[in-house]
């Protein structure tokens, strides 16, 4: 049963998903708005969350649907704290990784430690004993010049081994319904935008690299954050805390280290190319 909906992406309230695409692909460099982070970038809109629940058929419908139909990266600012319908999601994630899509997705504003609560989709198999490897967890930071309280974000869940990586969240200034509008808005919504571009760049000017390498790169060269810089565990009772205890890699995604290391594994690549034909 997957014949069904529209093409109405606009919905009754199009703010959220119109100021994620804006943080992906607003036209760069013309002197309006804000530039996008990824330039060589097309977008397919696929509204699969109405105001109101998330159905886990829907996702994965719609994860199917973008594959087959040419996405590279898919980015999922959703959430939820409860899956009933888990393995559909998880045929679709597997749909992904076959088909070499990469999956990022918002960790969520509830200022959780997701490794103790999960929060769904996540990239854990309910059926199997296996995690898919293109997904990307992303925690939202937040900027000292904004707030001079902590690095991380107040509201973004958090995880040393569930979130895989932050990126900026707060005070996000990006596109809004109704043709040149602009505002801010935050949430880890916004964050993942962030990754997803960044991914963008990469598989644009490196298209041989895979969804699993391009995930790596993001990863490792993350911008690690000094236990000097204020970092408050986010929730009702904020204690100090390092920010490397907030993700698996403790950083915060960075579009130029991305690319050099991305540069860098496609050297790699062409290396060990050369070695096995000598």
């Amino acid at each position: 049963d997957k014949f069904y909906g529209n093409n109405d992406v606009t919905g009754p309230d199009a703010m959220h998903g119109t100021h994620v695409t804006g943080i992906i692909a607003a036209q760069r460099n013309n002197g309006i708005g804000i530039n996008g982070v990824a330039d060589n970038v097309k977008v397919m809109e696929l509204r699969v969350v109405p105001n109101g629940d998330e159905y886990d058929k829907d996702i994965a419908l719609a994860i199917f649907y973008a594959v087959d139909n040419g996405a590279k990266i898919i980015n999922m600012s959703f959430g939820k704290s409860y899956s009933p319908n888990k393995r559909w999601v998880d045929s679709a994630f597997r749909y992904a990784e076959k088909k070499d899509v990469l999956l990022v997705h918002a960790a969520g504003n509830e200022s959780t430690n997701v490794d103790e609560k999960p929060n769904f989709p996540n990239p854990f198999m309910m059926m199997e004993n296996y995690k898919v490897k293109n997904f990307i967890n992303v925690g939202a930071s937040s900027d000292l010049q904004i707030t001079s309280k902590s690095i991380a974000a107040d509201f973004s869940n958090y995880g040393k081994e569930n979130v895989d990586v932050f990126a900026p969240g707060v005070k996000i200034y990006s596109t809004l319904p109704g043709g040149n509008s602009y505002g801010n808005l935050q949430g880890t919504s916004m964050a993942s935008p962030v990754v997803a571009g960044i991914a963008a760049i990469i598989r644009s000017y490196y298209p041989a690299l895979t969804a699993v390498q391009v995930k790596a790169c993001i990863e490792n060269a993350a911008i690690k954050i000094s236990d000097s810089v204020t970092c408050l565990l986010p929730g009702q009772e904020p204690k100090p805390v390092p920010f490397s205890s907030l993700s698996k890699t403790g950083g915060i995604a960075n579009a130029y280290t991305a690319v050099v290391a991305a540069e860098a594994t496609v050297n790699e690549k062409k290396q060990s190319g050369n070695k096995k034909k000598n």
